[in-house]
C-alpha cells in the first residue's frame, strides 16, 4: 500500500468518525466531555507518577552505603535532594534514628509517612472507574433517546419516510452506544494500568522502609558512635 492510499484511508476513517459523532445527537457531546475528562486525568497521573516514583534499587543502594558508614545527615540530605514518596518515607525513619528513638518509633514514623504519601500517588485515579460507568450510562441514555425518536417518528410518518426515520433513529442509538463503550473501555483499562503502577509504588515504599529498619537494627553500633 503506497503513501497516498494510506492517507486516503486515514481520511476516510476520520470522515466516518466525524459523521458518526454528528449522527449521535446531543448526547454525544456529554460522552465527549466525559472522554476529555478521562483523557486529562490519565495524562495527569502518568506525568505525576513519572515524577513521584523513584528507582528503588538506586535509592536503597545509596541509603545503605550511608547508613552503614553511620552518616545519617548525608542520608537525610540525599532524601531531601530527591523528594518522592519513597525518599520522604525513608527520611521520616532516618530523622527518628538521628534523634535517638527506638526501633518501634522509627517504624511508626515510616508507616505514618506511607499513609501520608499514598494519596499523592493515587490522586484522582479512582474517578476513572466512575467515568467508565458514566460513559456507559450516557451511551445507554442516548440509545434509548434514539430508539424513542425513531419509533415515535415512524408512528407519525407516512409510508415513504418511515424507513428513513427508522434508520436515522437506530443510527443515533447505535452511535451513542459505540462511543459510550469506547470511552468506558479507555477509562477502565487506564484505571487498571494506573492502579498496578500505584500498587507497585506503595509496595516499594513498604519494602524499602523494612529494608531501612533492618539496616538500622544491624548497624546500631556504628550509628550511635557517629
Amino acid at each position: 500500500m503506497d503513501a497516498v492510499s494510506v492517507i486516503n484511508e486515514c481520511a476516510s476513517h476520520e470522515v466516518f468518525v466525524t459523521k458518526a459523532f454528528c449522527e449521535g445527537g446531543v448526547v454525544m457531546y456529554f460522552i465527549a466531555f466525559v472522554g476529555i475528562l478521562a483523557t486529562f486525568l490519565i495524562i495527569e497521573r502518568l506525568i505525576a507518577l513519572a515524577r513521584l516514583v523513584s528507582n528503588k534499587k538506586s535509592v536503597v543502594d545509596n541509603i545503605r552505603s550511608m547508613v552503614v558508614r553511620g552518616d545519617l545527615r548525608q542520608a537525610i540530605s540525599f532524601c531531601d535532594s530527591k523528594p518522592t514518596p519513597m525518599t520522604n518515607t525513608l527520611k521520616a525513619g532516618l530523622i527518628q534514628v538521628q534523634n535517638g528513638r527506638n526501633d518501634d518509633e522509627v517504624q511508626v514514623a515510616m508507616d505514618a509517612s506511607v499513609l501520608r504519601e499514598t494519596p499523592r500517588l493515587e490522586g484522582w485515579v479512582s474517578f476513572l472507574a466512575v467515568f467508565g460507568n458514566i460513559a456507559v450510562l450516557i451511551g445507554l441514555l442516548g440509545t434509548i433517546i434514539g430508539m424513542i425518536g425513531s419509533f415515535g417518528g415512524v408512528a407519525e410518518a407516512d409510508a415513504a419516510t418511515k424507513a428513513a426515520r427508522l434508520a436515522s433513529g437506530i443510527s443515533e442509538a447505535l452511535n451513542c452506544t459505540a462511543f459510550g463503550l469506547f470511552v468506558a473501555i479507555l477509562s477502565i483499562v487506564a484505571y487498571g494500568f494506573l492502579q498496578i503502577r500505584i500498587s507497585r509504588a506503595i509496595n516499594d515504599m513498604l519494602e524499602t522502609s523494612m529494608d531501612l529498619m533492618n539496616l538500622v537494627v544491624s548497624n546500631r553500633d556504628k550509628i550511635d558512635k557517629a
